[in-house]
């Protein structure tokens, strides 16, 4: 503690600041980058007294492209309920999580070590070579202390990402979280900002509900009616309405979209019954499809039948036969296969000749050719590499704990962010994860405050369920969806240094100094590997391009 009883160190984005703990991780205080890059790294600081309304002000170049953000603390009652030995604490507490904006400056418990993020949106043009970041802190127009980070910008861009990614997008929960009513105007505004904040984070497929998602919602229940499409039902022919559809792509275009996933037409877990749907029936609103009908039952065949074809005409009238993917059910086992089967035949003999992508872990669905381009969890997905499966995805969710990565609160960020290099080691086209925004208890039950209960009602690991708080103003980032976003923008600095020198040469450069190469289950574990690896990229591209 220094002699005015205040405390600060310059760490990377990786640590994870407990207000209870001590800082364990060595001071970063120089960095690189390439140009386009969202670099972020955090300044910790502890004072012995109360101190409220700290400023912090930027000098710097990069000052207007520079954000400042303080690191909250979210409750965790339930951090998990199996773990494995890289977990960073297994108690429940209070964990470093929501960014919030310091709107009347940062606040100095005593005696706890708090932290602001520091955030850069290095632009893509003109800016290069070593920049100073100086951090200065006043309290009450008194100088507190001072503290210079150095970020070299590469002289190259970061690629366009390449990497398909969703993180499901839950339209229901935005509506209920703000008591809006579905499809209002107020529920579309807050629907724009959600998606504009996904896309900025990497998101770059949306899930689309054509009818109310069947998912995570329990047996005979259902979650709030959010239908792109509207029905008219008489006798057995039906009636579709495309345009609030065609609303939402032009949301989604304006945002950055580039995919759509259209929701999945069967229920999760074995695809045996059919998800809710609403039509006007002789003037009024009915339920005509859900829980109690069977996939394969003659009318739901008769209600796609008429359906998918229109769907097709629609998707091809607004160009977006390359933008679009299917599903039939989500998680199905090995004793599903007969009822997905027979799903699944219904919706392949409209929609040939589009993708279809299901997270699924049984192989035998790709081997009976039951699914396309299957979506295999990240623990489960050695035998589907064996097959040679081209444009081969992952996912990971509840169930992946043991060794593999993850985003949990329990987690180090490290665990976060290898994602990236193992994206890119095993050439990994697309990547799921299924909570951008669930803020309802398991099975969709209830309505949750997301920012008193981070574990949908003790059910999933906190930071499992979203990505993204749900704020006054729009979406609070998280510090899981920053590092997220430095995983993918370490695959993209990976494929650039492929283009530059080819793919064995930068696979030796990603596992210099390694006994072994990279698994889903096996890498390195700490932050400084994963700091030191983007800085052997980036210093081989910055080599490789001033040769030329």
């Amino acid at each position: 503690m220094s002699p005015n009883g205040f405390e600060t160190r310059l760490l990377s984005s990786l640590t994870k600041v407990f207000a209870d703990d001590a800082l364990r991780d060595k001071p970063v205080n120089r960095a690189s980058c390439l140009r386009g890059e969202v670099f972020s790294f955090q300044l910790a600081y502890r004072s012995d007294r109360l101190l409220k309304g700290l400023r912090i002000e930027v000098e710097s170049p990069l000052k207007k492209y520079t954000t400042l953000r303080e690191v909250g603390l979210a409750p965790c009652e339930f951090p998990g309920a199996h773990f494995d030995e890289h977990a960073l604490r297994t108690a429940p507490g209070l964990y470093p999580d929501p960014l919030y904006a310091l709107v009347r400056g940062a606040d100095a418990p005593p005696d706890q070590w708090r932290a602001v993020w520091v955030q850069v949106r290095v632009p893509v043009r003109r800016v290069q070579g070593p920049k100073q970041i100086v951090l200065r802190i006043t309290h009450g127009g008194r100088f507190i202390a001072r503290k210079t980070f150095t970020l070299d910008v590469i002289a190259q861009t970061l690629p366009k990402q390449k990497l398909i990614h969703t993180s499901w997008f839950h339209a229901d929960c935005i509506a209920s979280h703000y008591g809006d009513a579905v499809w209002s105007r107020p529920h579309w505004k807050r629907i724009e900002q959600f998606v504009c904040s996904a896309v900025d984070h990497g998101v770059n497929m949306l899930l689309t509900p054509l009818f109310t998602p069947p998912l995570d919602t329990e047996v005979g229940g259902e979650r709030p009616t959010t239908q792109l499409i509207d029905v008219v039902k008489e006798g057995n022919t039906y009636r579709f309405d495309f345009r609030r559809l065609r609303r939402w792509v032009k949301l989604a275009d304006r945002c950055g979209v580039q995919y759509f996933e259209m929701a999945h037409f069967f229920t999760q877990w074995g695809a045996a019954h059919c998800p809710k749907i609403v039509a006007r029936v002789k003037g009024r609103k009915r339920r005509i499809f859900g829980w109690k009908d069977r996939s394969a039952g003659a009318k739901y065949r008769t209600f796609l039948d008429q359906f998918l074809p229109q769907l097709v005409r629609f998707i091809r009238s607004n160009g977006l036969e390359r933008r679009v993917y299917f599903h039939v059910s989500d998680e199905p086992s090995s004793e599903h296969l007969a009822s997905y089967s027979a799903a699944a035949s219904i919706v392949h003999a409209h929609l040939e000749g589009f993708p279809f992508i299901d997270a699924l872990s049984d192989v035998d669905y790709y081997d009976r050719r039951l699914v396309r381009q299957p979506v295999p969890a990240s623990n489960h997905i050695e035998p589907f590499v064996e097959r040679g499966i081209k444009n081969l995805w992952t996912y990971y969710c509840v169930s992946q704990w043991d060794q593999v990565a993850n985003r949990f609160f329990y987690m180090p960020s490290a665990r976060n962010r290898i994602l990236g290099a193992q994206l890119y080691k095993y050439d990994l086209s697309g990547f799921l994860q299924w909570g951008f925004n669930f803020y309802y208890a398991q099975y969709s039950t209830r309505p949750i405050n997301p920012f008193l209960e981070t574990d949908a009602g003790r059910a999933f690991p906190s930071g499992d369920p979203f990505m993204v708080y749900p704020g006054n103003e729009g979406p609070i980032d998280s510090i899981r969806g920053e590092v997220f976003r430095e995983a993918l923008q370490d695959q993209r600095a990976l494929q650039l240094l492929e283009k530059l020198q080819g793919r064995d040469k930068t696979l030796a450069l990603l596992h210099r100094g390694m006994d072994r190469q990279i698994t889903m289950k096996e890498y390195p574990r700490s932050a400084e590997w994963l700091l030191s690896m983007r800085e052997r990229v980036n210093k081989r591209i910055a080599a490789l391009t001033q040769a030329r």
